[in-house]
């Protein structure tokens, strides 16, 4: 029987493990966007130096199912905890690297080259933790909870997010900018560390999911977890992919693409931004939250799906505000497009879960949820900070956001239950 205090530890463990994660994985989105460019991308000019380092930061997408596989494989096979703590240590390791890699200047065309490998394997432990962080939580509620538990993992990237973007502000106001760019960015890559420890002391005292202990006593685990997905519930794991979609263009729009066109276009200062945004992203946290309590309420794919309403306004929205130049007006904009993201980022944790079965949920939240990262954020900066220089500018930028938000919505309606039919019930949830 689970008690409060096992209870405590598991959302703990799901909380602290992505906050850690996303952490390391946002320490290179906003280095990517401030100062990787002309560290390690030399080119003729700041923006394409910045497009490369967006497209370097599109590496991490392409790994992330990578990860979603392999982790997924082991997490169906052996477990929830052990797979969850192998992730963590892939992630952290591959950040700490990035601490001591030499630039352009130093070895030439091998510290980009070692740079995006580095992404990589960040992308690859990410592909095998969200997935397992939220089967964590939501192999563990009680009935009329599940809502609120998927969303405890999901808090964790606006709260790596605040600590991220919080130490590159803080590191920025206490040194000169030439300090900043020869090694104080340096500095948050080498204290995920000590976080990364943090995150596996909790990871290593928890137990092992109930569903996943319920579907061992019934047999054995697939021998291949992704081939028994491809073939009995390949048309699940395509919808949740693309339902999944919206969230990540709107975050990777409103926070990386932003804090370049920013910086670089609008010319507004580097430290001034990072405040706009960190003041945004609460605004996140609250919607992640009432998502949860929402869902549990009505269902987290009603939820889901009203969140994509909010982010095709959010698209329509951006052009004039991100344009206008006022910093009121733009974060006002921002924390509009963070709220409704919150809603489409939150509900993915309880949804995706009810999908599949114990035997391949692992495999199936993971791929399906990364496969979405590749759509809707491995390549989204790159090609907004295309369409904002030569495709027609910012209004084109919000159009690709609605079109990603339409695409996620369409994916939606397709699952959704039949008018009369009662919902498939999901064993484990």
């Amino acid at each position: 029987m689970t008690t409060a205090a096992s209870t405590r530890r598991i959302l703990i463990a799901s909380l602290v493990g992505t906050t850690v994660e996303f952490f390391d994985f946002y320490i290179y989105t906003t280095a990517a966007a401030l100062v990787f460019g002309p560290l390690f991308f030399p080119a003729e000019s700041a923006s394409v130096q910045l497009l490369s380092s967006y497209a370097s930061q599109a590496v991490a997408f392409i790994a992330r199912p990578v990860g979603a596989w392999v982790f997924g494989h082991y997490g169906d096979r052996i477990g929830r905890k052990s797979t969850l703590v192998a992730s963590l240590m892939m992630m952290g390791g591959s950040t700490l690297a990035i601490a001591f890699l030499p630039t352009y200047a130093t070895i030439g065309w091998w510290a980009p080259l070692i740079l995006c490998v580095l992404r990589f394997g960040q992308g690859f432990g990410l592909g095998g933790e969200w997935g397992g962080a939220a089967l964590l939580a939501v192999e563990n509620a009680p009935a009329g909870w599940r809502g609120r538990y998927g969303m405890v993992p999901q808090l964790g990237a606006p709260l790596g997010f605040i600590a991220a973007n919080g130490l590159f502000l803080l590191i920025g106001v206490m040194m000169p900018p030439a300090d900043f760019m020869a090694w104080g960015w340096r500095v948050p890559c080498l204290l995920s560390v000590g976080l990364v420890g943090l995150g596996l002391w909790v990871r290593l005292r928890i137990a092992e999911t109930p569903a996943f202990a319920r579907m061992l006593e019934e047999g054995p685990p697939p021998t291949v977890p992704m081939g028994e997905l491809l073939r009995d519930h390949w048309r699940i794991a395509l919808g949740g992919t693309f339902g999944a979609v919206a969230c990540f263009a709107v975050y990777y729009i409103a926070t990386a693409f932003a804090l370049g066109y920013a910086t670089t276009t609008l010319k507004i200062d580097r430290q001034v931004f990072l405040a706009i945004q960190l003041g945004a992203i609460l605004f996140m946290g609250v919607g992640i939250a009432l998502s949860g309590i929402w869902a549990d309420r009505t269902s987290p794919g009603r939820v889901l799906t009203w969140g994509c309403v909010g982010a095709i306004v959010a698209g329509f929205l951006l052009a004039p505000g991100l344009g206008s130049g006022s910093l009121a007006t733009i974060f006002v904009v921002l924390s509009f497009a963070l709220l409704v993201m919150g809603f489409v980022y939150g509900p993915p944790g309880a949804w995706l879960p009810g999908l599949f079965p114990a035997r391949v949920r692992y495999t199936g939240v993971s791929l399906s949820f990364n496969m979405a990262g590749i759509i809707g954020g491995g390549l989204t900066p790159v090609v907004a900070q295309w369409l904002s220089q030569r495709g027609g500018g910012l209004g084109s930028v919000g159009l690709y956001l609605a079109a990603a938000a339409v695409m996620s919505l369409i994916a939606l309606l397709a699952l959704r239950p039949r008018s009369g039919a009662a919902p498939v019930p999901v064993e484990g949830l």
